[in-house]
């Protein structure tokens, strides 16, 4: 079956005569631009989407995918037969409880405001990525008795002796902000615990040997977190058999909401859960925005390419009138004249498209290749990049929506050409 002719007519009159090159120079200067555009979209969402998902990975790697707390109490007394229920719940991989509280950890070279992690060491490899995050040590040192050396506590100047300290996990920046190592001891502070007496309240403190440090790719965990035996923390807080919560790992992380309504229903109205998007919900807003803003810029280089379009199809338009005057006064519509310089557009668009896709993905294969970076610094040593197949598919289908728009005006222009007032002269 034959071609329109209007494929054939728009095709030539991309290319310009000898006599003029500034046409053709215009297309090619077009296509770059819609190319360049391209380019640049696929390379910013690729590495946005890298680091969102990276940074999504190690949270989801350190904390739970779900949490439940009594609404109606600070603790949760019964949480052995709530850890059982939620476990039998659809979509639920396992369930531990844990004790989450804040205190000081001190020194002798430093003091730290942290957070600490009562958690049980056989079920919390279950739930988190904790055991694999570990750089020294095993989980289960927490739950045996470090044997220290140290001087008598009402005696600092007496002979060091021998004595049991329960364990201790902190994160790697901690430890080196603390000025501590593996088989140091680090005291406890618990400001809200201790007896009254005639001075006030008095600050519980307790000393820890550290027994594991861990890495888990997030400046703000590995700088303020740590984590001790569930039943030490139960005792060090006062707390008896209770505990803050339970921590719940599900099966697809993208339906955690899903299972947390199930975790209520569950349970009842007494107990909330919340998922792991809740809990983050303003660094992931955060992220989406960054990339929705970083695409909206960066429309604008295709945008800008579009003008381009325009001054091309306008030159061509004002160059060919006699050609387009002939056309119409052989049968050519008005449509089809549209069609013409439309489709001049439209291949433009085409064009810049398919060369900037392999291109942008070229750019992310370089960055992710030779770009390396200081893990010390950065906390990774590539950058993250991830191209989702939708990502692409809306920055080709903006790029070629911009490219046809720009077609608009010329083709309504050449299609307005009258034959006699273009031929009259001729």
């Amino acid at each position: 079956m034959a071609l329109p002719y209007e494929i054939f007519v728009g095709l030539r009159y991309l290319r310009a005569k000898r006599r003029n090159r500034t046409i053709s120079l215009n297309t090619v200067v077009s296509i770059a631009g819609i190319t360049l555009g391209v380019a640049a979209l696929i390379g910013t969402v690729g590495i946005m989407t890298g680091f969102k998902e990276d940074i999504q990975a190690k949270i989801l790697g350190t904390t739970a995918h779900i949490i439940v707390q009594d609404r109606m109490k600070d603790g949760m007394s019964d949480y052995d037969p709530v850890t059982k229920q939620v476990a039998t719940v659809p979509g639920v991989v396992a369930a531990t409880p844990f004790v989450l509280k804040q205190v000081l950890l001190t020194t002798q070279t430093g003091v730290q405001g942290i957070v600490i992690r009562g958690i049980d060491p056989q079920r919390e490899g279950t739930v988190t990525e904790l055991a694999k995050n570990l750089s020294t040590g095993q989980l289960a040192d927490l739950s045996r008795p470090v044997k220290v050396k140290q001087p008598p506590a009402d005696d600092p100047t007496s002979p060091a002796v021998e004595t049991e300290k329960p364990g201790i996990i902190l994160g790697k920046e901690l430890a080196l902000r603390l000025g501590v190592f593996v088989g140091d001891t680090v005291n406890v502070v618990s400001p809200p615990a201790g007896p009254i007496s005639a001075i006030g309240m008095v600050p519980k403190i307790r000393t820890f040997a550290l027994v594991a440090l861990f890495q888990s790719g997030m400046y703000e965990y590995d700088s303020s977190l740590a984590y001790i035996d569930l039943a030490e923390a139960q005792k060090f807080f006062n707390m008896g058999q209770t505990v803050t919560g339970i921590e719940i790992k599900v099966t697809d992380v993208f339906r955690a909401a899903e299972t947390a309504r199930s975790v209520e229903q569950s349970l009842g109205f007494a107990y909330g859960a919340r998922d792991w998007m809740q809990m983050n919900r303003n660094l992931f807003s955060a992220l989406k925005l960054e990339k929705t803003m970083m695409f909206l810029l960066l429309v604008l280089i295709t945008i800008v390419a579009s003008f381009n379009i325009v001054s091309t199809l306008t030159m061509i338009v004002t160059e060919k009138q006699k050609e387009i005057a002939i056309l119409k006064a052989m049968g050519a519509t008005r449509k089809s004249i549209r069609r013409i310089f439309m489709l001049n557009g439209l291949i433009i668009g085409l064009s810049g498209t398919a060369i900037g896709i392999p291109l942008g993905y070229t750019f992310l294969w370089l960055i992710q290749t030779f770009w390396t970076l200081d893990p010390s610094v950065y906390y990774i040593s590539r950058i993250p990049v991830h191209v989702q197949a939708m990502d692409v598919f809306l920055v080709a289908g903006s790029a070629i929506v911009i490219s046809f728009a720009a077609t608009v005006y010329p083709s309504l222009q050449a299609a307005k050409l009258e034959p006699v007032a273009a031929l009259r002269y001729e």
